[in-house]
């Protein structure tokens, strides 16, 4: 039996439903950690699920940075107004803009890259190691590795969030995907600067 208290506290550390704390607490055998890890992975796999429906409705959201030099205007798209409404779905748009704001991300996803930059970026890489002696298989497999981090930097979706470096702004979305019950995806975005 699992104490009201834990489920509160659970509650307020996750802002997952109470049914699903005291599911989770009692599956972890009482254990807060442990409890919190299997909501998150039920958060997961619940995002993965809702990720294919339509998000057809959501916000306009504009950030302007202090200053006045730095402005965003992002699309949030949800599946129903009634979360388009919602303060958590707001703050999560606001989130967003202000991380756009912040890191310069180019692209939503790293799907959104064009073949031509990437087959740019490749040629800049590979020239990096024309004279560096290393087999050619060992190149390559540097070049991935180099060619990921690149598409990590610019796509928004794999960026570090810039309130929390441990997460990437997909993760935070999967997240508000598990706390509201809707697809959430970002539509597109523009970033303004002086």
């Amino acid at each position: 039996m699992v104490d009201a208290k834990q489920v509160q506290q659970l509650r307020g550390m996750t802002n997952c439903g109470m049914m699903e704390c005291k599911n989770a607490l009692e599956e972890a055998g009482g254990d807060l950690e442990k409890a919190v890890e299997a909501l998150r992975k039920s958060g997961a796999a619940k995002a993965v699920k809702k990720s294919g429906r339509e998000a057809s409705q959501g916000i306009i959201e504009s950030y302007i940075h202090a200053g006045g030099k730095v402005g965003v205007l992002l699309r949030l798209q949800c599946e129903t107004d009634f979360v388009a409404k919602n303060e958590m779905f707001r703050q999560l748009a606001h989130d967003i803009a202000l991380h756009i704001a912040g890191m310069n991300p180019m692209y939503v996803s790293t799907d959104d890259i064009p073949q031509e930059v990437r087959e740019n970026e490749r040629r800049i890489y590979k020239e990096q190691f024309t004279d560096s002696g290393k087999p050619a298989e060992i190149v390559d497999k540097i070049i991935d590795g180099k060619m990921q981090n690149y598409a990590a930097e610019i796509a928004l979706l794999e960026q570090s969030f810039v309130k929390n470096q441990d997460k990437k702004i997909k993760d935070v979305i999967n997240e508000y995907i598990a706390k509201l019950g809707e697809n959430i995806q970002v539509g597109d975005f523009v970033r303004y600067e002086i």
